[in-house]
């Protein structure tokens, strides 16, 4: 049995720990059976950073992770939309976030399919060497995450408070639960916190790890944590190997949330016309995978072993917004919020106010000690005016709602993207 448990610090300050993710889980494709422990990672503290300006190729690799939302790059490529544009493109799978985020800083990925969390993370300095500059160029998703909690947690159901004191107890009784997402700072992991401090639960006492996607229901089973948040088709799975259930989804935390990015390097956000050509495919994909009747044959594509390798009427089921919660707590139907990759443009256009709720999240829970610059982080590191101009040629309505305030579902909280002080100052941790 494959096993991977990655512990971080509290404050994820970045050093050699995510960076031995990926040669972790380069590893473990070769050897098949790795276990790692907290004490190994930290012994391993002077690995070298990245290989920085390396050669440009001719050809584009975009890297994904295997997740049900790398679909528009996928059937980008598959549908030959990028062929379309005029550009040469391979889509490269990609073993962890660390592996993705290094392949973009050192040139051997030019784009990839990305945490929309990760450039801010990177940026900060929590995820990756402070100041560096991962850029997003579109969204690719809405939606389609959620936290699985184990079997032990079943008579809690959908009830966030019994969960609570089901973890007080434990708490108490010396056995404090852990519960995984994917990338310090990322989306997975503001899902993770987020609910967290909705339903009472105290993070400081509770351990939060850092797994791979694709890796969750194998760290599950052999007892790694308790719970984890994670895209889609892995929380599915989690219920269909019965090793849990789908306690709460991420549209039910934050409707029509931003989800993973189109993210790009420097080096290749100067290409302006490959760029282009690139989103403008995609954006296509997009529009193709919201039509209700593409959706069961993207399932079966993504599905193969080659890209999400997972059961393809898992991933058609929850990409039709059908949920089997698991552990007999039912049926749940999400039409309209399920994982959604366009929505007449609503989806793709990059937001910097969604950045700075980002940012504002760092600080709230401690991962940054003191506030940044948020309009100039982003600022930097958000090309909403490059998917504009990619939009207007498309024809593709771009929305207006930008820095305005916005709600969040789960605790009808409202976001100012103008004023994240007086958010921050009200804000529970």
């Amino acid at each position: 049995m494959t096993e991977v448990k990655l512990l971080y610090p509290k404050t994820f300050p970045y050093n050699a720990y995510t960076f031995l993710e990926a040669e972790i889980m380069d590893e473990m494709t070769r050897r098949k059976f790795i276990k790692v422990s907290t004490a190994t990672v930290a012994a391993s503290s002077t690995l070298p950073l990245f290989n920085v300006g390396k050669a440009q190729a001719k050809k584009i690799s975009i890297g994904f992770i295997a997740l049900t939302d790398c679909a528009s790059v996928v059937m980008a490529k598959e549908l030959e939309l990028f062929k379309k544009y005029g550009v040469d493109v391979d889509v490269v799978k990609q073993a962890s976030w660390a592996a993705t985020r290094d392949g973009l800083l050192s040139g051997d990925l030019q784009a990839a399919h990305c945490l929309f969390g990760m450039p801010f993370s990177v940026h900060s300095g929590l995820g990756g060497p402070a100041g560096k500059e991962l850029l997003i160029a579109m969204i690719l998703n809405n939606n389609g995450q959620a936290i699985t909690l184990e079997k032990e947690f079943k008579a809690a159901g959908f009830d966030s408070k019994k969960v609570k004191e089901q973890i007080d107890a434990r708490v108490r009784a010396g056995k404090a639960p852990t519960f995984a997402m994917t990338f310090p700072g990322g989306t997975h992991d503001m899902w993770l916190r987020y609910w967290m401090a909705a339903s009472g639960i105290d993070q400081s006492k509770v351990g939060i790890i850092v797994v791979p996607p694709p890796q969750m229901v194998a760290n599950m089973k052999v007892g790694n944590m308790d719970g984890y948040s994670v895209g889609e088709p892995w929380n599915g799975v989690g219920v269909k190997e019965a090793i849990g259930f789908t306690h709460i989804t991420s549209q039910q935390i934050w409707r029509h949330h931003p989800e993973k990015a189109l993210v790009v390097n420097k080096e290749f956000s100067a290409r302006k016309d490959e760029l282009k050509a690139v989103m403008k495919a995609i954006l296509e994909a997009s529009q193709w995978l919201d039509l209700p009747n593409n959706r069961r044959g993207a399932a079966k594509t993504i599905g193969a072993a080659k890209y999400v390798n997972a059961p393809a009427d898992v991933i058609d089921k929850r990409l039709e917004g059908i949920y089997d919660m698991g552990e007999g707590l039912g049926e749940k139907k999400f039409l309209g919020d399920q994982m959604m990759f366009h929505r007449g443009g609503d989806t793709n256009f990059p937001r910097k106010g969604f950045g700075i709720w980002f940012l504002a999240q760092y600080v709230r829970f401690g991962l940054l000690k003191t506030a940044p610059d948020y309009a100039k982080v982003v600022d930097t590191l958000i090309m909403d005016d490059l998917y504009k101009e990619v939009a207007k040629e498309m024809g593709i309505k771009v929305p207006t709602d930008d820095m305005k305030p916005f709600l969040m579902t789960l605790d009808k909280v409202k976001f100012d993207p103008r004023n994240p002080a007086a958010y921050l100052a009200s804000a529970k941790l």
